[in-house]
């Protein structure tokens, strides 16, 4: 039996009605997003043919996920909304504040002393308001919920973005901060931008060494880090139907590369196969009843290009295996090209670690085809070269992957199983390395290759594959090495070559497990207390954000103009940091250290106008609110790329920093700080961010008529006494100017409780 069965239930038994509806209201065929998107309208949300990039809409999602180190602030932030138990159902998974240092047991018993008070709070939280707690160990959120939790045709939220990983069970699953997960869990709608939309028909058949990931590989070249912002990327085509359920995860999750909100597959055979293989056959049987409504009108796929923003065809039949990297994950190398880019940009070409599974690909499919080239490797008598390490995602997995005796194969190439959790893929890796100032190069299965996001180490050029091929490049130890043209010398001396993997979808004998780490909620929870010791360096309680003082914005200090690059973990850095989650004073000390400064072209050394000194860039935010002195962050393109974390708009809100202004916004990140009562601000012309100098003060004019779709001026008091004034746009909604006027959307909802 399913977890909340009579929840989808209901969203079965009302969906074809509101499907209908949805269609004669629009006047033509609907898109799979469309339908589910309909379906979920909040019950105070007009019902209207919403525009595409434009309206904001109303949402009533199905659940709410939270992983272990988002979900320390979502729930402190819930925990004021004044509610006895949560609206909807949610779960907390405990995989993120796990590090990998020697091996799974290890590590984990380690956790479990280093982490115990945050545990024992978020478990507690989860008893007293009724939400499903997953112990560590259990393995990685997006995992856990693809096994027990998504539906097809259901809408879900979760503060992680990959959260989308869903999508592969024909599920709408979006990224969020924890103030929207603490909204739906007291009770009030979501609200998101009604989405554009891309069409991705896939044609044929994966063939050889090519998997899922490379489908999602290729689509990151296409469409760059920022091609998918404020779409769902909707696949469809035979080739779709073709790949299996996992495969298809691997490819929604990794779409959170491409800006999107989300991605998603048709409900078909392979997602059905799944549900009954992870016990579910009782949400197979309700799917397969209204089967043509959880997939897109016959229309849509007669003509796509008739409903879809965007149409782009991939040939599965000829598609090549990719490794994308260094730096970012969309720099895209075909297998039969990578060798030479490798070269040609003098590339460190020995390679150090490989490393397989994470979120993205850690399922039974992905460890058997890694596991039938890491077999060749003993049975070729080939000895593996870079080190080796495989993260299952769940305990499920991890059980029947060693009851199956992959584990025992990785163990004779000498590869290092590692706990169910995240690990390197957030920086949560205490790496072995001689020099970490050196340059080289790591390979893994995992979907983010940003500078320091794995190790810490700008030295690392992180790349990304499938697993099958990360293995294949483990036991050559070299990034020129084509394991689908170039031999190997084994220990006889004897050229070799790697043969295409195999893998099986789903365990013939079944998944296994004898403890899958789920903790239901206390019946009561009246009768449970949370305890957050005001001495803890790890939790702290919060204090509401202060409303808005009802006038322009003046005197701002600029504290940082950031150059390039900067994602959520140049913002707020996890590895270490991640202790920190649940105390915004303590974790507020890692805000942009990792931003490059375009003054000085450094980080973490910013100047602080009040002495002339330069130092780091929180003590600087520090100095500044001491003072009574708000400040101002610029910042490039696309900033705030990358994870959901809603720390990167709490941190600078906590420190006195009053907008964030830049060339274009990330989504999620965008919303986080609207939510926090921060001015998300972007330049109307691109090229006055050349015009912010280090000593500038900046008054922001046009508050006392904030409204909708009117931009706002920015005044520049230049150092040389010249004032000068740019226009400034923003994309606020009535809803919410009201956050930012109430200083915080957590305040709107206190005041409703009466707090």
């Amino acid at each position: 039996m399913a977890f909340d069965i009579e929840m989808i239930r209901k969203v079965y038994n009302e969906l074809p009605v509101k499907i209908d509806a949805a269609r004669k209201l629009v006047g033509r065929p609907l898109t799979l997003a469309e339908k589910i998107l309909f379906a979920h309208l909040h019950v105070d949300m007009e019902t209207k043919p919403f525009q595409r990039g434009k309206d904001y809409v109303d949402f009533a999602p199905d659940r709410v996920a939270m992983q272990d180190a988002t979900a320390q602030m979502a729930l402190l932030q819930f925990m004021q909304a004044g509610r006895a138990q949560v609206a909807v159902p949610s779960t907390v998974h405990c995989d993120h504040l796990i590090q990998a240092k020697t091996g799974a047991k290890e590590d984990l018993t380690t956790a479990l002393s280093t982490n115990r008070e945050v545990y024992e709070f978020l478990s507690s939280v989860c008893n007293k308001y009724g939400l499903g707690f997953w112990k560590p160990g259990a393995g990685i959120i997006h995992q856990v919920v693809l096994e027990n939790y998504a539906f097809p045709g259901g809408l879900m939220i979760g503060t992680d973005s990959h959260t989308p990983n869903a999508g592969g069970l024909g599920m709408l699953a979006i990224g969020v901060g924890g103030a929207d997960a603490s909204d739906v869990m007291a009770g009030l709608a979501w609200e998101l931008k009604w989405p554009k939309l891309i069409g991705i028909k896939l044609t044929g058949r994966l063939n050889g060494w090519t998997s899922s990931k490379d489908i999602i590989l290729k689509v990151a070249g296409i469409l760059t880090v920022k091609g998918g912002t404020g779409a769902i990327v909707e696949y469809f085509g035979d080739g779709a139907d073709g790949l299996s359920a996992t495969g298809k995860a691997t490819i929604c999750n990794m779409g959170a590369e491409i800006g999107a909100t989300c991605s998603v597959f048709a409900y078909d055979e392979k997602m059905s196969t799944y549900l009954k293989a992870t016990d579910r056959e009782d949400i197979a049987g309700l799917a397969d009843e209204i089967r043509q409504h959880l997939r897109p009108d016959d229309e849509v796929y007669a003509n796509p290009e008739n409903f879809y923003d965007q149409v782009i065809e991939i040939d599965l039949n000829t598609l090549e295996p990719h490794v994308n990297g260094p730096y970012t994950p969309d720099l895209a190398w075909p297998i039969s090209k990578f060798a030479e880019a490798v070269r040609a940009n003098n590339w460190p070409e020995t390679l150090e670690v490989a490393l397989i599974g994470s979120c993205t690909n850690s399922s039974y499919e992905d460890i058997s085809r890694s596991a039938s080239i890491a077999k060749q490797a003993v049975d070729k008598k080939l000895k593996t070269k870079s080190e080796f390490t495989i993260t299952p995602g769940s305990e499920q997995v991890r059980y029947t992957v060693e009851k199956d005796g992959f584990l025992d194969t990785f163990d004779s190439m000498g590869g290092v199983v590692l706990a169910n959790a995240c690990g390197p893929c957030i920086g949560q890796w205490a790496r072995h390395i001689d020099d970490p100032n050196r340059k080289n190069s790591i390979i893994t299965s995992f979907n983010r290759n940003f500078a320091k996001r794995n190790d810490s180490y700008a030295g690392t050029h992180a790349f990304v594959a499938s697993p099958e091929i990360v293995t294949a490049f483990a036991i050559a130890g070299n990034l020129t090495f084509n394991p689908l043209t170039d031999t190997l010398t084994n220990e006889d001396g004897q050229e070799v070559m790697l043969d295409e993997p195999t893998g099986v979808e789903v365990p013939p004998n079944g998944f296994s497990v004898e403890d899958a780490g789920y903790q239901a909620p206390a019946e009561d929870g009246n009768t449970v207390e949370v305890l957050v010791s005001s001495e803890s360096q790890r939790l702290q309680l919060l204090e509401p954000f202060k409303a808005w003082e009802g006038t322009d914005v003046k005197n701002l200090r600029l504290l940082i103009k950031a150059k390039g690059k900067c994602t959520t973990d140049h913002i707020s850095m996890a590895g270490p940091w991640l202790k920190f989650r649940g105390h915004l004073d303590n974790i507020s000390n890692n805000m942009l250290i990792g931003a490059l400064n375009s003054f000085n072209d450094s980080v973490d050394r910013v100047k602080n106008q009040l002495t002339g000194e330069y130092g780091p860039v929180p003590a600087t935010a520090r100095a500044y609110k001491a003072a009574g002195i708000g400040s101002i962050v610029v910042g490039d393109e696309n900033y705030g790329e990358g994870s959901s974390r809603e720390h990167a708009a709490m941190e600078p809100r906590f420190l006195g920093v009053r907008a964030i202004l830049v060339k274009s916004f990330a989504r999620i990140h965008e919303t986080n700080l609207k939510k926090q009562g921060m001015l998300a601000l972007t330049f109307a012309n691109k090229e006055d961010y050349d015009k912010i100098q280090e000593d500038d003060i900046i008054d922001i004019e046009g508050l006392t008529s904030f409204a909708p779709d009117q931009p706002l001026t920015v005044a520049l008091l230049h150092s040389n006494g010249i004032t000068e004034r740019i226009t400034v746009n923003h994309t606020y909604n009535q809803q919410q100017i009201e956050w930012f006027v109430a200083g915080a959307a957590l305040n709107i909802i206190r005041k409703k409780a009466g707090l």
